[in-house]
């Protein structure tokens, strides 16, 4: 984890010094911003690999930080710590754009170990995602860049992001199983009863434009997710 950058706000002096050190100690390259403001314009100012924001800050908590993180940078994974355990607050942190959640008081290392685990699935994400982006479903052609699912060569279908995401990794799991609680953290950010509804929705959708082609479905594995089958 040698030279990762991290932007850590935090508004508690103590708290924010003790945390860089033992980060730095850790090899990362710790820049520790003392509010959400001073976040924003060190943010803009600066690459970084990961955000680590409490969310109760002067001038500016780490929700609003955090959403406008996400204007510019979509990608950047984002760590909340935060002194309230309401569910409430953890639905926001996700709407928010949060990768995860820690609750204060916490261990140094399990929140090492959430780090290690998001910069894991970051770079496993780079290097098998956006390299394919064409797929070949039965008489279908997805290109995931464009959002475009073309049948038999004919004019394409605009797909909406969501659309799109889903079905891009339904491809990436062709004929094999994919999980519900992926398919929700990833596009979703979250797994509650809302998202459920609402990706079966999307998944609806998927296969109105599916139906073309009698040759693929996307059938539902109860209790465990969806498979895209293409015979």
């Amino acid at each position: 984890m040698e030279n990762t950058k991290i932007l850590l706000v935090e508004d508690d002096p103590n708290f924010g010094t003790v945390l860089k050190d033992y980060l730095t100690l850790n090899d990362y390259d710790v820049t520790l911003a003392k509010d959400g403001l001073e976040g924003l314009i060190v943010f803009k100012n600066n690459d970084f690999d990961l955000c680590i924001l409490d969310v109760m800050m002067p001038r500016k908590d780490g929700f609003s930080l955090a959403k406008d993180i996400r204007v510019t940078n979509t990608e950047v994974p984002i760590i909340f710590l935060t002194a309230k355990t309401m569910k409430e607050d953890v639905l926001k942190g996700y709407q928010a754009g949060a990768d995860d959640y820690l609750n204060k008081p916490f261990d140094s290392e399990v929140l090492l170990h959430k780090m290690k685990a998001i910069m894991q699935r970051k770079n496993a994400n780079k290097s098998t995602e956006e390299e394919v982006f064409e797929f070949v479903i039965g008489k279908f052609h997805l290109n995931s860049k464009l959002r475009h699912l073309t049948f038999d060569g004919n004019e394409a279908i605009k797909l909406s992001p969501k659309e799109n995401k889903l079905l891009k990794m339904l491809a990436q799991h062709k004929n094999d199983l994919m999980p519900r609680e992926l398919a929700l953290t990833k596009i979703w950010r979250d797994d509650n009863y809302f998202t459920s509804r609402s990706m079966d929705v999307y998944i609806a959708k998927l296969r109105k434009y599916l139906k073309l082609d009698d040759k693929v479905e996307i059938l539902n594995i109860h209790g465990e997710g969806f498979r895209l089958l293409v015979s």
